[in-house]
């Protein structure tokens, strides 16, 4: 069933569709050099309404908001927390990731409970703060903090919520009494967390907060969709705009129930426009730890294949309880890897790099700028306490073998690299290190460029065998 008219995908929207609600004023403040690029650029998602800034005068309050009708995606972007840390989820405008991109990583919390003791919650705290993990340049942190009231004690509650804030994570206040809600609501008035959760008991209490206190909230109806979509509309009607789902998580023999309600709860929203199921989903893999086995172990196994396969069929936000590298490190680099632009490659900007204390006799090396290559390299130069110069090519973020089968990367190329970078500034010598699987290359980059080339190894972690054996060159 749908609920309204129905949209057009964001793949039917045209640039000349966007265009024609600017302002057009070709005022360069987005950085573009006219409306018209700004409009592709905005349809692909790359800026957002608020970058355009005559668009914000009163007097365009109109295209703002027909702008905004146009471009909604069936799933509304929802934000809690405040400041720099605030996450955003949902705001998806295609069920699969392959027909254009999805926006809004899913956001990974880890629980601490007000029954903690003080020590215990403290090491907890500062361990989740401190979770960071370095992957091909990017820094992959957790997002945000969930605090369970376990003893329904609302003073303890509130202590808990007012330590745990002090961080500046965006929090997620997880208890079904209203009352022990507002204790921990009193205690951070103006920061704006998610509120878990309404359900068919309390969602008047828990609507009334949320409108006080301007937060977003949960609606929770365990495996029932036609009630959490029944819950949804009631609080719509109270005015609750900035909802998010939960549909129930088990693990066990209930997981393929929960991937199939999440599943149909997605399509009924991209693909049925149904506008009462088009909010963020949230997934629980923390149910792991309710359930009967009895190895830790086990038990985070269980979440942490979970969770995987939650922020594959489509939760915007999940709560989990283990800290352990092993589990929640495949969660951080298949949630960076499922939410890259598959339209564009992750790259780093070509240049000269420089290791170690090189001089002029030191070997220059050539890479392309694919970022999952470059710091291969890097990390395996470093590991081998090499000093040399490295060259990494535009290749338009395209791996070397790919680079050199489809003439990203070709002899012309890497001489005009050269040229480009003053390799004969760098070095004394005329000596070229290729990638060996650029291997090809090697006799017409010799013609091209005027430099010798040595074929290094295939694999970045041979260079410094390669260079113990080669350097300097025979005959030089």
């Amino acid at each position: 069933m749908t609920t309204g008219k129905r949209r057009r995908s964001i793949k039917e929207i045209s640039p000349i569709d966007v265009y024609n609600l600017l302002p057009r004023t070709n005022c360069r403040e987005c950085g573009e050099a006219n409306c018209m690029a700004f409009a592709t650029r905005l349809v692909n998602g790359e800026y957002v309404l608020e970058d355009c800034t005559p668009l914000l005068r009163p007097e365009y309050a109109h295209l703002h908001a027909d702008l905004s009708d146009l471009l909604a995606p069936p799933v509304k972007a929802v934000t809690f927390g405040t400041g720099d840390r605030a996450v955003t989820v949902g705001g998806k405008h295609v069920l699969h990731r392959h027909d254009f991109t999805y926006h809004n990583p899913t956001a990974i919390a880890l629980d601490v409970a007000d029954s903690m003791p003080e020590e215990e919650l403290e090491r907890r705290v500062n361990e989740i703060c401190g979770f960071s993990y370095t992957y091909i340049g990017r820094t992959l942190q957790l997002d945000a903090i969930a605090i369970r009231s376990t003893t329904g004690d609302p003073d303890a509650f509130a202590r808990t919520v007012e330590r745990v804030a002090a961080t500046g994570y965006p929090l997620i206040l997880c208890t079904l009494d209203p009352g022990v809600m507002q204790g921990g609501l009193s205690r951070v008035p103006e920061g704006r967390p998610l509120l878990y959760a309404a359900t068919a008991a309390n969602w008047e209490a828990m609507a009334d907060l949320a409108l006080q206190y301007g937060c977003p909230l949960v609606v929770s109806a365990p495996g029932d969709i036609p009630l959490l979509r029944s819950l949804v509309h009631t609080l719509l009607d109270c005015g609750v705009a900035d909802l998010v789902l939960d549909p129930g998580t088990s693990v066990d023999a209930g997981l393929a129930s929960t991937i199939m309600t999440s599943s149909a709860i997605r399509r009924a929203a991209c693909l049925a426009h149904d506008d009462y199921l088009g909010f963020p989903l949230l997934g629980t893999p923390i149910a792991a730890w309710a359930g009967d086995e009895l190895s830790p172990d086990a038990i985070r196994w269980k979440e942490a294949c979970t969770a995987e396969m939650l922020i594959t069929r489509y939760a915007d936000l999940l709560i989990l309880h283990s800290l352990e590298g092993w589990v929640l490190l495949p969660q951080l680099l298949w949630r960076f890897n499922l939410y890259t632009d598959p339209r564009k490659p992750v790259s780093v900007e070509p240049g000269v790099r420089t290791f170690g204390n090189p001089d002029r006799n030191s070997p220059l090396l050539i890479t392309t700028n694919y970022a999952l290559t470059f710091f291969t390299v890097e990390s395996d130069i470093k590991a081998a306490h090499l000093d040399c110069h490295l060259i990494v090519a535009d290749t338009g973020g395209i791996s070397v073998e790919s680079a050199v089968a489809g003439r990203y990367l070709t002899a012309e190329k890497v001489a005009e690299t050269l040229r480009e970078y003053r390799a004969e500034d760098l070095v004394g010598h005329r000596w070229l290190i290729l990638p060996g699987l650029a291997a090809r290359l090697s006799g017409e980059t010799e013609e091209a460029s005027g430099w010798r080339v040595l074929v290094g190894p295939k694999d970045s972690s041979g260079l410094a065998a390669f260079l113990r054996e080669h350097w300097p060159p025979r005959g030089d």
